[in-house]
């Protein structure tokens, strides 16, 4: 199953509801930040979500990766937040 990095930068007033959005995808890392496996579906699903919720000024970038063994994930300070997902 590939393997997801996710980034978004959006006004202030959709920050909440792209947080919803994105938690129920992915593990949440650090403002904005995410991670986790995704099937084929749920990423579409996500990226349709995603992008119903941006307007003009918004981004997403997703980073897809064939499997979480090819990435060597090195975090420097205290993590915001655990890296399980609670569906």
């Amino acid at each position: 199953m590939p393997y997801y990095i996710a980034v978004y930068d959006v006004n202030e007033k959709r920050e909440g509801k792209m947080l919803k959005l994105f938690r129920r995808y992915l593990t949440w890392i650090q403002n904005s930040v995410f991670e986790g496996e995704l099937t084929h579906a749920q990423f579409k699903s996500l990226e349709i979500e995603a992008d119903r919720l941006m307007k003009d000024s918004d981004g997403v970038i997703f980073y897809q990766l064939r499997d979480e063994r090819y990435v060597d994930r090195i975090a420097l300070g205290e993590e915001k937040a655990e890296r399980t997902r609670f569906l």
